[in-house]
């Protein structure tokens, strides 16, 4: 026996999805041809956010099952940074500097 709150869930993802569904047969074929650009534009930058954060996910990751990142010397960072300024480099290729 279901639960009155989940039978209430499905019954507001049943009309969400109606309404959206309604909306989307009342476009034209011009405003669906934008609105699928659109959605393929949003959904490649959310594939290339999680993309240039996998590096940080792996590193939160590891942070909880090798304590070898916890003994990480500072000084080697800003050894590295010294030699090649990143944050440097970068703003000038973007021609913020």
């Amino acid at each position: 026996m279901q639960s009155t709150t989940i039978i209430l869930k499905k019954k507001i993802k049943h009309n969400l999805m109606q309404f959206f569904n309604q909306k989307w047969d009342n476009f034209g074929d011009r405003q669906k041809k934008y609105a699928k650009k659109l959605w393929s534009i949003i959904s490649y930058k959310w594939r290339w956010q999680i993309a240039m954060n996998i590096p940080y996910l792996m590193i939160f990751i590891l942070d909880k099952t090798v304590p070898q990142v916890h003994e990480f010397d500072m000084a080697v960072l800003a050894t590295i940074t010294s030699r090649f300024p990143v944050s440097k480099f970068v703003s000038a290729w973007f021609g913020l500097t």
